[in-house]
């Protein structure tokens, strides 16, 4: 079967049953890997096609040097609030498919977490089963400090992780919790030195691979299935929400200091 046809930014490699997915967007964000609207449909395109393929029975999501800072700020594409309604909803779209196709995979999905996960890298990687991060790696999700709601569809599944109080905490204060607190969370599953998360991912890949692939799927399917039973209801609104909230006054305040920030350094 043939690979997907993906961005550059994008890579797919595939070995013994162990599909490797890696964002690298190289130079450009600082070399923080920031979700450019090209990267995420290359992300949830990937997703798609690993969904058919009966070769792969584990995945493992990474990036080069880091994982990524989320979404890109400066990506014209990625700001929607002067389009009409109908284009906008559509085009809002594209983060909450790129998680649930993530999330839709039968394999075993494992994201390596380097450095940084931050606003919907983090909404990304609590699509996959289980998160393995370096203990260096600043966790945070800065959207309600930046005049936005958390969206993707991501508070449900956080909720699972960490239980109401401590997603709260997550979600509304937008602070580092870093990968100690993270660990002792649930958000976490695996810590590893600085460099050595893809290692620690692919030692606990080995163990899925190691099983046999029809009642891992099975299995997942039915965890899924129990955990995720009400999270549309929670969050289909999401969408709307965000549109209510990107360009207003905050927001738009915010993202400017950011920008700014950006450009002094």
């Amino acid at each position: 079967m043939d690979t997907p046809q993906l961005p550059d930014c994008i890579t797919l490699t595939r070995d013994h049953g162990l599909a490797t997915v890696t964002l690298d967007r190289g130079p450009y964000g600082g070399g923080m890997n920031p979700l450019s609207a090209e990267a995420m449909e290359g992300l949830r395109d990937v997703a798609r096609w690993l969904k058919t393929d009966i070769q792969t029975h584990c995945v493992i999501l990474t990036g080069a040097r880091v994982f990524s800072i989320g979404a890109d700020l400066k990506d014209p594409d990625m700001h929607t609030h002067h389009l009409d309604t109908l284009t906008q909803r559509q085009q809002l779209l594209l983060g909450p498919d790129m998680c649930a196709a993530w999330e839709a995979l039968e394999q075993i999905t494992i994201c390596a977490m380097e450095r940084f996960a931050l606003g919907g890298a983090l909404a990304l990687a609590v699509s996959c089963d289980w998160r393995v991060a370096s203990d260096d790696c600043d966790i945070r999700l800065p959207e309600v400090p930046l005049g936005i709601n958390m969206s993707w569809q991501a508070n449900p599944r956080i909720t699972v992780l960490v239980g109401p109080s401590r997603a709260k905490q997550l979600v509304i204060l937008g602070e580092n919790i870093g990968a100690e607190k993270a660990a002792q969370w649930g958000l976490v599953d695996v810590l590893a030195p600085a460099g050595g998360t893809l290692s620690a991912a692919q030692a606990l890949a080995q163990k899925v691979l190691a099983l046999p692939p029809v009642p891992v799927r099975m299995s997942k399917q039915a965890i899924n299935a129990q955990a995720n039973a009400l999270s549309h209801l929670s969050s289909f609104m999401d969408r709307e929400q965000y549109a209510l909230l990107t360009g207003s006054d905050d927001n738009k305040a915010a993202v400017r200091a950011v920008i700014d920030k950006s450009k002094t350094k």
